[in-house]
């Protein structure tokens, strides 16, 4: 079927100012279509899902948050195809949009090929795609999403909607801890994205809307050296669409694992007659979790493992793809193995989840580089740069049995911010000598909470008051127990509206303080950017993403009177909102000063 997607996207009025859009109209129309598009599919109405697919195709709304999701949102913003053209203001992007409007078939060009250091490893491969291509992958996304994520299994957390390395990770110990697994294939694909198969890939998809669109993003090829080159296999890694397609070629390892049962009987006696009887109860043979390329299948015996290789391997060769045999191990789970970033391993019978120790070496030692590449760097950028680096990381490993990593990591920061401290003042300058240890101290280091070894210093806010800013410590990091999704949970499901609100509120509640002043105005505004109305750091709905880690750099404080007006400070004139919607915010009031 030949796709129409330069008549399918239209607006009755032109859009002329980017500011002027009203997000949460925009964000509520894309969700309600992505939601109807979910419950055709899940009632078979396979007529409707294909009639809907075209609307949102054709949806002048889910264009303008493509658009805003690819020059203000994602990571790669950035990055630059072959056109080396980017939409970073309100005008280019109002211009991108009237360009989408005659996007054609014909108009999809090669990605141009980056690579991106890696730790120990070969890099990563990244194809970057021109803009108008990645907002088409976006609109196209938007559509196929809701189809397939209905379809992916329970246990495939990798790059899915309100799915997370934690899900993942807490599914693994359930399956140790609790149903006594104890033998782990931990199993990498070689070079997932670079040798997926296109034809399994197209033939999944089936004949829908947008599939000639793919097609041609996945035959497109890639410019490496300003030399063309054609891809006869594989998906171009840093797409929009590529994860989604990533997760297709991928789904269906555990339907076939669940096919392999393990029969357990039980002994059992009658209450009334006392008499035994003979009971039999099937079980899985194979546990099965994944996340992107890396899964793990566990079971209770070695052999069970050994015998069920083969018959992975024979899976992924249809689909263009082997096992890394360099990263694939079949361990005893108290030897332990290394999972997304954690260390699992099983000690008198308790399953507990460690921060790996190759990822511990990895944080101290960018820590270390960067402190020896910045020796006059102020005091107060040190701690604004770790700090983002420390909460981010303590974030992310705080849902292990971490409490002893972190105390050591604590450790060797300190370390290292002494040594910083000393390095400064050390070298003698004509006849005058270094500065000593004591005044080095008194210099940098703080006494807060006791603590006299905390570095620490002052400056002045923009309110002109004096304040304290420390480095973060990782030890007061409150350890915290996860709570998995529930299996089939999506926020595509319109009945699962109130279930999603505990997740997205979760993270604001972790992060700040009861008592402080930031949790009570997200608390007062229900944990919500109060422009877009989504929620604080959360796994967006819409895309999938994290808007913000939590790490100091992705949330701004906005003041409803500013502070040049006023020196009001308080939970009532106080808001939390993305940066993209500060940004936005910010300009719009500018422009409109200007104009008056």
């Amino acid at each position: 079927m030949k796709d129409r997607f330069s008549n399918e996207i239209g607006a009755r009025e032109q859009l002329k100012n980017w500011l002027d859009i009203d997000w949460k109209a925009i964000k509520n129309s894309v969700r309600n279509l992505r939601r109807r598009i979910y419950r055709a599919k899940q009632n078979s109405q396979w007529n409707k899902v294909r009639s809907l697919m075209k609307l949102i195709l054709r949806s002048y709304s889910n264009l303008l948050l493509s658009v805003q999701r690819v020059t203000q949102e994602n990571q790669g913003r950035r990055r630059t195809g072959i056109d080396a053209h980017t939409a970073k203001t309100s005008v280019e992007r109002v211009k991108l949009v009237k360009e989408m409007l005659g996007y054609s078939l014909w108009q999809v060009k090669p990605a141009k090929k980056i690579y991106i250091p890696k730790a120990k490893d070969k890099p990563n491969q990244l194809g970057i795609s021109m803009v108008k291509n990645r907002v088409a992958q976006a609109v196209v996304n938007n559509g196929l999403e809701p189809i397939w994520e209905a379809e992916f299994q329970t246990n495939s957390y990798g790059f899915g909607l309100g799915r997370s390395y934690h899900d993942a990770l807490e599914k693994s110990w359930i399956r140790l801890q609790k149903e006594k697994h104890t033998w782990i294939l931990n199993a990498d694909i070689k070079g997932a994205f670079e040798n997926i198969n296109h034809e399994y890939i197209l033939t999944a998809i089936g004949e829908i809307p947008g599939r000639e669109l793919i097609k041609q993003w996945l035959k497109a090829g890639y410019v490496e050296a300003e030399i063309f080159q054609q891809t006869e296999r594989g998906i171009p890694q840093g797409g929009i669409i590529s994860p989604l397609l990533a997760n297709i070629a991928l789904d269906g390892m555990e339907r076939l694992l669940a096919k392999y049962k393990t029969v357990k009987t039980y002994q059992c006696m009658k209450q009334s007659t006392v008499e035994e009887y003979t009971k039999q109860r099937k079980l899985d043979k194979y546990g099965f979790i994944r996340y992107a390329d890396d899964f793990i299948i566990t079971a209770r015996r070695e052999e069970d493992i050994k015998a069920i290789i083969p018959t992975i391997e024979k899976w992924l060769s249809q689909r263009g793809l082997e096992l890394n045999q360099d990263r694939t191990n079949l361990v005893h789970v108290e030897q332990g193995f290394n999972f997304l970033g954690f260390n699992l391993r099983q000690f008198k019978g308790s399953c507990f989840i460690v921060p790996q120790k190759e990822k511990v070496k990895e944080l101290l030692a960018e820590i270390r580089a960067w402190l020896k590449g910045h020796p006059t760097s102020t005091q107060e950028a040190v701690i604004s740069h770790l700090n983002s680096i420390i909460r981010g990381w303590g974030n992310y490993y705080r849902y292990g049995v971490s409490q002893r990593i972190f105390s050591y990591v604590d450790h060797q920061i300190w370390k290292s911010l002494w040594q910083w401290s000393l390095r400064r003042h050390s070298k003698r300058v004509g006849k005058q000598k270094g500065k000593g240890k004591e005044w080095v101290r008194k210099r940098y280091f703080k006494t807060l909470n006791g603590n006299k070894w905390t570095f620490a210093t002052s400056r002045r806010n923009k309110h002109g008051k004096k304040e304290t800013i420390a480095i973060c410590q990782l030890a007061k990091t409150p350890i915290q127990g996860y709570v998995k999704i529930k299996g089939v949970a999506l926020p595509d499901d319109p009945s699962l509206t109130k279930y999603w609100e505990q997740p997205y509120t979760k993270y604001g509640k972790a992060y700040w303080d009861k008592d402080s002043k930031y949790y009570k105005v997200s608390q007062f505004h229900s944990w919500k950017c109060t422009l877009c109305e989504e929620y604080l750091g959360c796994k967006c709905p819409l895309y999938g993403e994290c808007l913000f880690n939590f790490n100091g750099e992705e949330l701004h404080t906005h003041q409803k009177i500013r502070v040049k007006e006023s020196d009001i400070n308080k939970v009532d004139n106080l808001v939390y909102l993305h940066k993209a919607c500060h940004k936005h915010m910010y300009i719009g009031k500018c422009s409109v000063r200007q104009e008056a």
